[in-house]
């Protein structure tokens, strides 16, 4: 007998969707306090475009690419601009949600990631080049592993688990950080001058709208209102506390302080590692797993500085490692008893975890490659940054000609041959 809807599991997806959605400009004010005041509009700017082109993008062709089918690598097009989704539920799919609202659920997620990707080359990326990439990669990369993750593709037949999106969202948005970040390359102060975040109040504003939208996130993922919801909407207040205690710990030893800025990136952190595990792994597991692995991550964060890769705001450890964690954290810890689906190694199940690492080789693989040809072949059409001057003047009033914070001195005018200079306020003002 087909599913029906369920008026209760609907309700709360609307919910969990519109929590997903306010992620994304969460992320906004999370990346926009980490950078410099100049290029603050247009480190939120490229939250916003994501926004419009993940939406666009994933209604005409990338929800298809995902979802359409059983093919091994890539969907079919029977969902193309939203053909035969209704209001019915997915039938491929066992849910009691209308497909439409399978459809915004899983598209908040493509949004986010997108956004995401952006942490690597903020201060110094074309914001026309970003809408390029944003646009080809959401249905490249994006589209391709959420296919291969939780869409019917080869590593879901194989049996690997991922909860909600350690796969498609932090692998995929990690590593093609790291490939982002190569392609453009560092900023032009980059060791040679503390580049500082100019808002610590954002980060931590932004810090946690992004665990409150995380309880949709990982919550929803059960597509209802059952257990495995339960237990993930749990989970995620959980693994993010023990992150977040280790972080102090490890910020006290190594600089005698605990910093805000560490503690905001520990609580996205924690809701990284669970993002994969959480309706996999009981509570207690949960604890360990933020506990634990908080440290390479942080680990990662502390040395990245001391090397030539500008990977502006660490979405490698952040999300990269923090979701290669989560996702062979369930090869070992799953547990039968509380998810109804697998046990990992330590429950008797070594198979799973060999599911887990075939994942953590593949995935990581494949978003960077893509990502570095694709970046390579748009800056053959668009150069992909910004020239050194606008750079030093700030991306904010190069690309979008306004500015976050105005002082008494005048606005700053972008001169012919690229200069900026600043206009004299007229008398009486």
């Amino acid at each position: 007998m087909p599913p029906t809807v369920d008026t209760g599991d609907t309700a709360w997806m609307l919910i969990a969707t519109a929590l997903v959605l306010l992620m994304t400009p969460a992320l906004g004010l999370f990346y926009s306090g980490l950078v410099r005041a100049k290029n603050t509009l247009n480190t939120f700017m490229m939250c916003v475009a994501a926004i419009a082109v993940a939406t666009v993008t994933w209604a005409l062709v990338g929800y298809s690419l995902a979802f359409d089918g059983t093919g091994d690598l890539i969907g079919g097009l029977g969902y193309v601009g939203l053909q035969g989704v209704t209001f019915a539920p997915n039938p491929d799919y066992g849910t009691t949600i209308p497909h439409l609202l399978f459809f915004a659920f899983q598209g908040t997620f493509c949004i986010l990631t997108v956004a995401l990707v952006s942490g690597a080359v903020v201060e110094r990326m074309r914001f026309s080049a970003f809408l390029l990439f944003a646009a080809l990669w959401s249905i490249l990369v994006y589209a391709v592993l959420a296919h291969w993750g939780f869409g019917g593709g080869w590593l879901f037949e194989r049996g690997t688990l991922d909860f909600a999106g350690g796969i498609a969202v932090e692998m995929a948005s990690g590593f093609s950080a790291l490939a982002a970040a190569l392609v453009v390359g560092a900023r032009k102060d980059y060791g040679r001058q503390a580049l500082l975040p100019h808002n610590a109040i954002y980060v931590l504003m932004g810090a946690g709208l992004l665990w409150f939208g995380w309880f949709g996130f990982n919550g929803g993922s059960g597509f209802g209102t059952g257990q495995n919801s339960v237990l993930a909407f749990t989970n995620t207040l959980l693994t993010p506390a023990c992150s977040l205690l280790t972080w102090f710990v490890l910020d006290a030893v190594r600089g005698r302080r605990v910093t805000a800025i560490g503690a905001a990136t520990a609580i996205i952190v924690g809701c990284v590692l669970i993002t994969p595990a959480g309706g996999f792994i009981s509570p207690g597991w949960a604890m360990a797993l933020g506990a634990a692995g908080a440290i390479p991550c942080w680990m990662l964060i502390d040395f990245r500085p001391r090397t030539r890769v500008d990977e502006t705001l660490d979405v490698l450890a952040a999300h990269g490692l923090a979701g290669l964690t989560g996702i062979l954290f369930v090869g070992f810890f799953a547990n039968e008893g509380w998810n109804g689906i697998a046990d990992g190694l330590i429950y008797g199940n070594a198979a799973q975890l060999g599911h887990q690492v075939l994942a953590v080789l593949a995935v990581p693989t494949y978003a960077f490659v893509v990502t570095f040809l694709l970046l390579k072949g748009i800056n053959l059409i668009l150069p992909l940054r910004a020239t050194e001057q606008e750079e030093a003047l700030g991306m904010d009033i190069v690309q979008h000609g306004e500015e976050a914070y105005i002082t008494g001195e005048g606005a700053l005018l972008i001169t012919p041959d690229g200069d900026g200079e600043k206009e004299k306020e007229p008398a009486g003002v």
